[in-house]
């Protein structure tokens, strides 16, 4: 069965458009087969938007250079965007069928982001940091693939700066907060919601 984290993607193609009113903004997003978010934005992917940016508000932070990492079409990326006009946005995801539909979903909803095939970071510039990056991982594609996307996040963040994670309880947020409390020294549970687990981890 094709998976969303498949890097080229050869299922038929089959786009549909919906709209998203996260963090009050108006904005329309295409997709198509073998992405994620296929039907329209999930809850994880929507309690990530709202509770990072209100945590973001509430501690003061101005976040100027963001990361969405596993981007898919770019829900996570240009919904910050356009909150966030001064923020500097990135997003990078391995499938290249996700990323093309993510350049186009910037351009239609006038966010001007960045978005790049790769696996994990590999393929941003060299030396590139950022000050806050969020990311609802890849859980089917195992546990390996999730850790790295937490060791590599790490790596890319400026110090100071914060990853801001969503997962299930049963898809492993225990494990996670154990995983980010070892890489970064702390780990906090910024919301909890229908059995989501919103966490965050600083570099200090």
């Amino acid at each position: 069965m094709p998976q969303y984290f498949e890097s080229v993607p050869t299922t038929a193609s089959d786009r549909k458009t919906f709209k998203y009113t996260g963090l009050n903004r108006n904005l329309m997003f295409t997709t198509d087969t073998s992405v994620f978010s296929r039907n329209g934005v999930d809850f994880g992917t929507d309690l990530l938007i709202e509770e990072s940016v209100k945590d973001i508000k509430e501690r003061g932070v101005k976040p100027m250079h963001m990361l969405d990492l596993g981007c898919g079409v770019g829900i996570v990326g240009v919904t910050f965007k356009s909150y966030f006009a001064r923020c500097e946005v990135y997003g990078t995801d391995v499938n290249t069928r996700a990323v093309a539909l993510a350049e186009e979903n910037a351009v239609n909803n006038n966010a001007d982001c960045k978005f790049i095939s790769g696996d994990v970071t590999s393929s941003l510039p060299e030396g590139l940091l950022f000050d806050t990056i969020l990311t609802n991982p890849p859980v089917r594609a195992g546990k390996k693939t999730v850790f790295r996307f937490y060791e590599e996040s790490f790596e890319r963040l400026e110090k100071g700066g914060s990853l801001y994670v969503v997962l299930q309880r049963k898809q492993g947020a225990p494990s996670t907060k154990a995983k980010l409390t070892e890489l970064f020294g702390n780990c906090t549970n910024v919301a909890t919601d229908g059995g989501y687990h919103i966490m965050r981890a600083d570099k200090t």
